[in-house]
């Protein structure tokens, strides 16, 4: 390492009187009179240099020149600093430089190369090579790389072989669209971006490798929002000879060590939870278990009274705020606003506050006594002191907007603890969504989930009452993964496609691969695919996954660095048949 002895993070009190040579990027100078002082930045910390004017006045000229973000290397003595800094772990130390060699000059950057920086996100993501440059920055890049290294440390020690599977693949309907990439030498033809391995790991098993994983680049052409990206990384693995139970276990493993060795926390058994429960509880299927503030079905006791709203309404639900008599109107006015956004689509809220005195107060006194509070209240097991939130409507969208007022309300009461965390089996989901418009299935994860042992016969009977062998892990209110016990059986996923909607032929041109492969000996396998990204994201209380990819798209889709994407040349496409001039 000629170029430097030692890293701008690691010199200690006990370093005193040693020679050192360091490298880095200028983070800023002081010039105070007969001393300077820089601030030397490398991705392991920052080290103070001292200049003296008395003792080298041509040195300490030449460092009043430098900029920030010059690259410089000096060489000098390790001493103690008579005022200590205690926010930085070099605090007690400094350099006297003897020797300084400017490596390469930089331009002013546009922004603020510091922990809070005064670029807006689109100049840092143009800048991006430089705002990786920043402390909390590289934090989430070293955690995403420790992340990875305790996974495949992990499934080493449990027997599995990390194979990777190709890029360039078929295009096969799972839910979201692909990206598709011509072909030069087959024109008229394209390749796809595998939105996941799910195939070619399914064929692993067939092939005899048991135990598989890949951390694995994956890619999505779909809307765009903080926790979506068209590429993104997902921790992929497969097992054969496995039932739900030898998955979950090994798995929730998995989690427990990685909060363990990048937080620290121990984690008890994961606690598991069906589909229905946690939307009848939680009004979502992926549930914050931080907090309690269940969601209330209050159509017993809400309806008949002559309130149109609550008459006609197919759901009406509720959720109790802990102490919220305390809430004022100006803030019961800004949640019923934040409901009807067309993100959450409500029409309205209703409340109804539980005074201590029992003088109940509602926003909807005109339709309902006191005795009708009081069913509220009991039906909702509220205490004196709280405040009951009603949301009434269709069904799904009822649910889906009152699980997220539940999650605002628990935002603004700080009950979303980030040094908390409380993952959650969700098991037992649908096998299909019906599509009440079409009249069709959708598979609800992909088409090769298997089916429910229990549900088999409703395959012929009630499709949609079929409950999938899946399951998911949510942590915080965040989905990080999900999978299920694969269908090994060559009728039974011909049979799934079918209801699917796929003819023999179109089930044949896109899956025959794999249903060819299923006539050799397919095991009964099973597995999950975790986001690494997202995983990330939820330790570092972060909400986007955007934050932990060294070179991330923006909310746009684009890479504003690379403006990509772009348009290619006549050339290209002449090559491609697809030019259309």
């Amino acid at each position: 390492m000629s170029y430097r002895t030692a890293n701008n993070g690691e010199l200690r009190i006990a370093h005193v009187s040693n020679k050192v040579t360091l490298c880095g990027w200028v983070q800023k100078t002081r010039n105070l009179g007969g001393m300077t002082f820089v601030d030397l930045r490398d991705r392991y910390g920052i080290t103070q240099l001292v200049f003296n004017m008395d003792s080298d006045e041509e040195l300490c000229v030449k460092a009043r020149g430098l900029g920030r973000e010059y690259v410089i290397k000096i060489e000098g003595i390790v001493v103690s600093r008579s005022s200590v800094n205690k926010l930085i772990p070099t605090g007690e130390i400094e350099i006297e430089v003897n020797s300084l060699v400017i490596l390469n000059a930089s331009k002013t950057p546009p922004f603020t190369i510091e922990d809070e920086t005064d670029g807006g996100d689109d100049l840092r993501m143009e800048y991006r090579y430089l705002d990786l440059r920043r402390r909390p920055v590289q934090d989430n890049i070293i955690l995403r790389s420790d992340v990875a290294f305790y996974t495949r440390n992990f499934l080493k020690k449990n027997g599995f072989l990390e194979i990777e599977t190709p890029v360039l693949i078929k295009s096969t309907p799972e839910g979201a669209r692909d990206f598709v990439v011509p072909s030069r030498l087959n024109l008229g033809e394209f390749y796809a971006l595998p939105q996941s391995p799910q195939t070619f790991k399914q064929l692993l098993m067939v092939s005899g490798y048991d135990k598989y994983y890949q951390i694995v680049k994956c890619f999505r052409d779909e809307d765009f929002r903080a926790d979506r990206q068209p590429e993104f990384t997902q921790i992929d693995c497969e097992m054969a000879f496995v039932k739900t139970e030898d998955i979950l276990h090994i798995f929730e493993h998995l989690i427990k060590e990685i909060l363990f060795k990048t937080k620290g926390i121990k984690i008890n058994k994961v606690p598991r939870m069906t589909y229905q429960q946690a939307i009848k509880d939680y009004g979502t299927d992926k549930p914050d278990l931080r907090f309690e503030m269940k969601v209330k079905d209050l159509n017993i006791v809400c309806k008949g009274k002559g309130f149109k709203v609550f008459d006609s309404a197919e759901s009406i639900l509720g959720i109790v705020v802990p102490g919220g008599v305390g809430f004022s109107r100006k803030q019961i006015d800004k949640l019923t606003d934040w409901v009807k956004r067309p993100q959450i689509g409500a029409s309205g809220l209703i409340y109804c506050k539980f005074n201590n005195d029992s003088a109940y107060k509602s926003s909807v006194d005109k339709f309902f006594t006191l005795t009708d509070l009081e069913q509220w209240k009991q039906v909702s097991s509220a205490n004196d002191g709280d405040m009951l939130l009603i949301i009434a409507g269709e069904e799904q969208l009822t649910i889906n907007a009152i699980g997220n007022l539940r999650l605002e309300v628990a935002n603004q009461l700080n009950l979303r603890d980030p040094n908390k965390f409380a993952p959650v089996w969700i098991t037992d989901f649908p096998l299909f969504e019906l599509d009440k418009t079409t009249g069709n299935y959708h598979a609800m994860h992909h088409p090769f989930t298997s089916p429910n042992e229990e549900d088999m016969e409703l395959l012929n009977t009630d499709p949609e009452l079929v409950r999938a062998n899946a399951y998911d892990m949510a942590l915080n209110g965040t989905e990080i993964g999900g999978g299920s016990i694969r269908i090994h059986d060559k009728d039974l996923q011909k049979k799934v496609f079918n209801i699917l909607g796929f003819t023999d032929e179109e089930a044949q041109e896109k899956f025959g691969f794999l249903m060819k492969a299923f006539e050799y000996g397919a095991p009964p396998h099973g597995g999950i695919a975790f986001g690494l990204d997202r995983i990330c994201a939820v330790i570092s209380g972060s909400d986007s996954i955007r934050d932990f990819i060294a070179f991330p798209k923006n909310n746009s889709g684009r890479d504003v660095m690379l403006n990509a994407p772009s348009k290619i040349d006549n050339t290209q496409l002449d090559e491609l048949g697809l030019n259309l001039d």
